[in-house]
């Protein structure tokens, strides 16, 4: 995951399988029902696991750090990833990757329950979900933000992966000032530009 002097994200391709090898590996199965198979499941883990190795060794990259917990969803048992990037509004944000039956599900915690100006920060979150491509702005444990969207599993490859990181990104520094100055007013100072990446 890379930036160009254009600001767009690209990546490089590599001859590594994707979760659509799988598909030709599990020929009859249903795609929307049930749960993936393990031949399935194995494809898309090392689609993840390698695009996270190569975004780790890459300087240039905003990923700082990733690791797998294995059983993360209780489901189906397959492993969840955390992801963490360099922002420039937040210090660090921390992306979360849950292999669920047919999806990859991806959350950000955004910020958490607002303080001041409650109505109007949820107003303004929900108005930006209009503007999201692949993601929304949703209320989790303790009225936090999060940020999250879900992929099916055969759209995974590092192309998408670029995408779900990269957005995740680019939305939490593009909303983030504005909503916690809404949420927390009086009380958050947004970051001196010479502070920012």
């Amino acid at each position: 995951m890379k930036t160009s002097p254009s600001g767009a994200w690209s990546t490089a391709r590599d001859a590594v399988p994707t979760a659509r090898d799988a598909r030709s590996m599990t020929a009859g199965v249903d795609r929307w029902g049930g749960i993936l198979s393990e031949d399935e499941r194995e494809a898309v883990c090392a689609v993840i696991d390698g695009w996270a190795e190569r975004e780790l060794a890459d300087e240039s990259s905003a990923l700082v750090a990733a690791d797998r917990q294995e059983g993360g969803d209780p489901v189906t048992g397959a492993p969840r990833w955390y992801l963490r990037m360099r922002g420039d509004e937040k210090d660090y944000v921390t992306v979360w990757l849950t292999l669920r039956q047919r999806t990859l599900h991806h959350e950000a915690q955004f910020m958490p329950a607002p303080e001041t100006n409650v109505e109007a920060t949820w107003e303004y979150l929900l108005k930006r979900n209009a503007d999201l491509l692949g993601m929304s702005f949703a209320l989790g444990p303790e009225a936090a933000i999060y940020l999250v969207g879900r992929v099916p599993v055969e759209r995974v490859d590092d192309e998408e992966l670029d995408r779900v990181m990269g957005a995740s990104l680019a939305y939490t520094d593009e909303c983030f000032p504005t909503a916690m100055t809404l949420g927390y007013e009086g009380m958050y100072r947004r970051r001196p530009q010479s502070a920012r990446g």
